[in-house]
């Protein structure tokens, strides 16, 4: 289990301008890698996330239990099949696009569970919620369906609390200490959205 790239974003605003009825929508959903394998450059990590990045909407992103998001990097090929079927124009996805700081080898909505520690580098981690996507992620990705997908296919990431800060890089295993195990970020997701009242 690795570490694959690390990647940060500033806020700024997703769509073009260019259009009248262009709105001002800021986010900074639009990442990009800082550390990959072939420049794993340490990148460092505060109790509130990586020192570069940032969140436009703090109601429903960063914070203490959404400090850093992570996504397995197996789930970026669903994600290129099917916006190759949606239309073979849209750009080729590189790390960060789902707007992860992490991309991770080795995990899945399926077998990382809630309060999960993870040891990375000289920081120390903690599995807090599945993510649950916006109409942001719909523009980011230049699908209108995105969410949606992300839903019903579980390919949600997650978010991890900083315990102990420090320096991290691309290339960095991954320890894993279990926690109670009693329930995955895939179950955790399933319950939200099955329970209408979302509560």
């Amino acid at each position: 289990m690795q570490l694959i790239a690390i990647s940060a974003g500033k806020i700024k605003n997703l769509l073009s301008g260019e259009g009248e009825s262009d709105k001002v929508i800021l986010s900074a959903i639009g990442k990009s890698p800082i550390s990959t394998f072939e420049s794993p450059s340490p990148v460092r990590v505060r109790y509130l996330g990586i020192e570069s990045d940032e969140q436009a909407d703090l109601r429903v992103h960063g914070g203490e239990d959404k400090a850093i998001y992570a996504y397995p990097q197996e789930n970026y090929e669903f994600w290129s099949v099917q916006r190759k079927q949606i239309s073979t124009s849209l750009p080729s996805l590189t790390f960060g696009a789902m707007g992860e700081n992490l991309t991770t080898f080795g995990f899945s909505e399926e077998d990382v569970f809630v309060g999960d520690q993870w040891s990375v580098g000289e920081v120390l981690l903690e599995v807090a919620e599945f993510r649950e996507p916006c109409f942001k992620f719909n523009i980011n990705m230049g699908w209108s369906g995105a969410a949606k997908a992300m839903i019903t296919s579980g390919r949600s990431g997650w978010y991890l609390r900083v315990l102990k800060p420090g320096l991290i890089a691309a290339g960095n295993q991954i320890t894993v200490i279990p926690g109670v195990r009693k329930l995955t970020i895939k179950q955790q997701a399933e319950r939200y959205y099955s329970n209408p009242k979302k509560s």
